[in-house]
């Protein structure tokens, strides 16, 4: 045998070799995850949840996945388990538990239809209705990408196209991994299991939202209330169901109009609270009875970015008319606490609009309206250390930065993700591309990242 061959032959085997390392060693870690025990932690979530993304935002609502480790480095020939067309469109964040994966998109169908544009006031660079819809809800194989079963949930002509960067599936779903609780603004919230059986359904009415740009808040689920928050043009309003039955539980009506942001409910001595970012203020709401704990104001109008929180702070941020960002202790909020020491710190620039905040840690890191460019602050204090960091590469955000095994993931609308690290000083470690555009939010869970493009849905993990 010549000595190339031999060469070629020892190279061959050491790839080999060191594929299956990495397969083993991904395997390890899942099977590891897997005899985490299930109880519930301090912080109210279970152990379950953390090793999977079961909503909008992650495990902890903060946008962190705790116990994940996917791979640094892709592309379209590099680290892509499985790449699948997907129906429709959509911008709504895939959810995994278990071994599936679960994601909601509208899907046209019949004949093309005299354009509809909305006659909403200041109506701007929105698209015509010019088709009926479904909206459907997918099951997937976090396996392999093949779709185990589809749910039409809805069909309906949709009575305003929105805005040409927005979609009518939006709203991401989220399970306690028995149900499934989809929500289409619009169009419905409807409960199914995760064979894909319809438990139960309501409709909300109709939206108006400001300017016909289109829907996208998602609902929130906490023990057995799930919580959908209806910020429009109308009366606005905010409603808890019973999870298990669709019963109602309450309905406030709120003064804001049209937001997209998510709530969140946090914890404040036992106490969960449901908190929601709107136009001009947050305000903080009795998870029980619906009441009104506190509110502040100082935040502008078109809130996008969703509310963080953690360890009794909760941080709120807008950039759209005014750049603020807000971090709110909640012992001690009462009423109207605008002003107040309650406010810890407030930033005035650099703050995010489209993109949530990442609280990783000691450290909330945010992207300046929506562009690449990152700031990152103490989280208890407001210091900001060094930055804000020009991330070369990147523009016109949307997704929301996501953590992981001391990684950030960053992904802008051209299908380019940079992997900064999570440190003292932080670094790109890579920038990945692919072939398609995204306004959805990355997902991760175990040794996968999970991408939504316009087109595709990624697979992404180690090969």
């Amino acid at each position: 045998m010549s000595y190339q061959n031999v060469s070629y032959y020892i190279h061959n085997q050491v790839n080999f070799y060191l594929f299956m390392v990495r397969r083993l060693v991904s395997m390890l870690a899942i099977f590891l995850l897997l005899l985490l025990p299930t109880a519930a932690n301090d912080d109210g979530i279970s152990a379950e949840a953390k090793r999977y993304w079961p909503q909008w935002r992650g495990p902890l609502s903060t946008g962190v996945a705790p116990y994940a480790d996917p791979p640094v480095e892709w592309s379209e020939s590099k680290n892509i388990r499985w790449k699948i067309s997907m129906p429709g469109n959509g911008h709504s964040t895939p959810i995994v538990w278990g071994d599936r994966v679960f994601i909601t998109t509208a899907v046209p169908y019949g004949d093309v239809l005299e354009p509809r544009y909305s006659d909403a006031l200041g109506s701007h660079d929105n698209l015509p209705v010019t088709h009926h819809h479904k909206f459907v809800v997918l099951a997937l194989s976090r396996h392999n990408g093949k779709i185990l079963w589809q749910r039409v949930v809805h069909k309906e002509l949709p009575r305003e196209g929105g805005h040409y960067t927005a979609s009518f599936a939006s709203n991401s779903p989220v399970t306690d991994g028995e149900h499934l609780f989809v929500f289409f603004g619009s169009h419905g919230l409807y409960c199914l299991d995760l064979d894909g059986a319809v438990q139960w359904e309501k409709d909300l009415g109709q939206m108006q939202t400001k300017h016909g740009h289109g829907e996208g808040s998602s609902p929130v689920l906490y023990d057995d209330t799930l919580i959908i928050n209806w910020d429009h043009e109308g009366q606005s309003f905010v409603v808890a169901f019973d999870k298990n039955t669709g019963k109602q539980l309450w309905k406030v009506e709120r003064e804001e109009v049209t937001s997209w942001a998510t709530p969140i409910v946090g914890e404040h001595k036992g106490a969960p609270q449901v908190i929601i970012s709107g136009t001009s203020r947050v305000r903080g709401y009795d998870l029980a009875t619906g009441n009104v704990i506190w509110e502040c104001g100082g935040l502008s109008a078109n809130i996008v970015a969703s509310p963080v929180a953690a360890d009794g702070i909760v941080y709120v941020g807008s950039s759209y008319e005014k750049r603020v960002l807000l971090a709110i202790r909640l012992d001690g909020a009462q009423g109207d606490i605008t002003g107040s020491d309650q406010v810890v710190w407030t930033r005035k620039r650099g703050t995010p609009y489209v993109p949530s905040p990442l609280l990783y840690g000691e450290w909330l890191y945010f992207l300046r309206h929506y562009q690449g460019i990152l700031s990152r602050v103490r989280a208890k204090t407001g210091q900001e250390r060094d930055g804000p960091f020009r991330l070369g590469g990147i523009g016109n955000v949307y997704a929301s930065p996501v953590g992981a095994a001391d990684r950030l993931y960053i992904t802008d609308r051209s299908g380019t993700t940079l992997v900064v690290s999570h440190e003292q000083n932080p670094r790109v470690l890579a920038q990945n591309q692919l072939d398609d555009y995204f306004s959805a939010s990355v997902a991760i869970a175990g040794c996968e990242l999970f991408l939504r493009g316009e087109k595709y849905l990624y697979c992404i993990a180690e090969e």
